[in-house]
């Protein structure tokens, strides 16, 4: 499944709720099947700077492919997080690097989000396309 396919998948999944209450337990619900992060990677690295929760982001690359793993303290954000890496793990670096994350506005999260949490999103949008960004560069040299 692409990107594109998959974020289209996302936004079929909140077309059924058409009151945000329904969206943020949706969210929680994401939250909650979302992988757990290994205790050792948290740490003050893999946290995101700009987030009003704490949220933890590592990743690692393996055959080609970025694995994100993540975690947060709030469990609104949990479920933001889990949508994130829903999307754009298991992609090639420049997949990340390339991707409109159109799913983030169509679903009217970005919209719904108080001003701190809509940073935190960016925050932790930019922290995935820099380790895309890293990755890719190793890629290059392994070449």
């Amino acid at each position: 499944m692409t990107i594109n396919e998959k974020q289209n998948q996302i936004i079929e999944e909140f077309s059924v709720f058409t009151e945000w209450i329904d969206k943020y337990e949706y969210l929680i619900e994401l939250g909650k099947n979302l992988a757990v992060l290994d205790e050792r990677s948290k740490t003050e690295q893999n946290l995101i700077k700009g987030c009003q929760s704490r949220v933890w982001i590592d990743a690692e690359y393996a055959d080609g492919k970025i694995i994100y793993k993540a975690d947060s303290d709030a469990i609104i954000t949990k479920g933001i997080i889990s949508l994130l890496v829903s999307v754009m793990s298991e992609r090639k670096p420049e997949e990340i690097i390339n991707a409109d994350l159109f799913f983030i506005d169509r679903i009217g999260l970005h919209e719904n989000l108080s001003p701190t949490r809509a940073n935190g999103l960016l925050a932790m949008i930019k922290q995935m396309r820099l380790y895309a960004l890293a990755f890719a560069s190793v890629q290059k040299n392994e070449i």
